[in-house]
């Protein structure tokens, strides 16, 4: 092989190494606390952040950069304990009445039951698409990353890389998709307890405060951050036949409500989407 050939090969090789380590986060560059004020903690030279919510008040933070599609990941690891009352939020959202987001949320609940992940999409100031699930894990033991593939054509939810839910593009069909309006990634821990736990039943144990969620490894893979083999993975992501078969595991063993099986909440019809394949 010729020097110039080895050249151009080595230079290859670091341009693609320095596009993939530029899509792993830090939390000092990538983030700014939106409220909580030291309750929010960035730490190990921005690698870390913990949140913590107490009587007073939650805490939260926000991305500096917006994203019209891509793959966001992060890595949290849940309030422990008795968690009653208290909703971890994890989604992207842009700003407006008729906004657009994307959610993750996870309900807590008495010391041995399982968290309530809550998940919806909002397009064009609408939701309503509330799919809730319980997990195959305890998400305070440990961190587990939690996911979001938005392309042109579907959203998927992923956990540890399974998927656990499918939004696809519909607008064929008079379904409104979130493409146009750039979003940011949001998170807050906070006080829920009129709702979060058994409806209300259930309230916030202050004694048990202050309560901590742990955030790590935030990656976000974007036309603007990742080299062309990467952006082509997410751009074009979809499920093959064993992301399938996945999704059905997790939808027949773990969801505990979905709004397409809510015939008497829409008396007049199931939404339009409800009846198009979930794939």
């Amino acid at each position: 092989m010729t020097s110039s050939k080895v050249t151009v090969m080595l230079f290859l090789s670091i341009f693609v190494s320095s596009m993939m380590a530029a899509s792993a986060g830090n939390f000092y560059q990538d983030f700014d606390v939106t409220f909580g004020d030291e309750r929010a903690k960035i730490l190990n030279g921005g690698q870390l952040l913990t949140l913590n919510l107490d009587k007073f008040s939650g805490s939260g933070f926000k991305s500096k950069n917006e994203y019209l599609f891509g793959r966001i990941d992060m890595q949290i690891k849940l309030v422990s304990g008795n968690s009653a009352g208290t909703v971890t939020a994890y989604y992207l959202s842009s700003e407006g009445p008729t906004h657009d987001e994307i959610d993750f949320e996870f309900l807590g609940n008495l010391s041995g039951d399982p968290y309530t992940l809550h998940t919806n999409v909002f397009s064009q100031g609408k939701g309503n698409r509330e799919q809730q699930f319980h997990l195959w894990f305890d998400p305070t033991k440990a961190f587990h990353t939690y996911s979001i593939v938005w392309n042109s054509q579907r959203i998927i939810f992923l956990v540890d890389n399974i998927p656990i839910r499918v939004f696809q593009n519909l607008e064929t069909i008079g379904v409104p998709f979130p493409k146009s309006q750039p979003m940011r990634i949001y998170s807050s821990l906070w006080n829920a307890d009129d709702w979060a736990t058994r409806g209300g039943l259930v309230k916030t144990d202050w004694t048990q405060a202050p309560f901590t969620a742990s955030y790590r490894n935030f990656q976000a893979s974007t036309t603007s951050t990742n080299s062309l083999t990467e952006q082509s993975a997410w751009q074009t992501q979809g499920l093959d036949a064993a992301g399938r078969n996945r999704l059905r595991w997790v939808q027949q063993k773990f969801m505990v409500y979905n709004y397409c099986s809510d015939i008497k909440r829409f008396p007049q019809g199931l939404p339009a989407e409800c009846r198009r394949s979930r794939f």
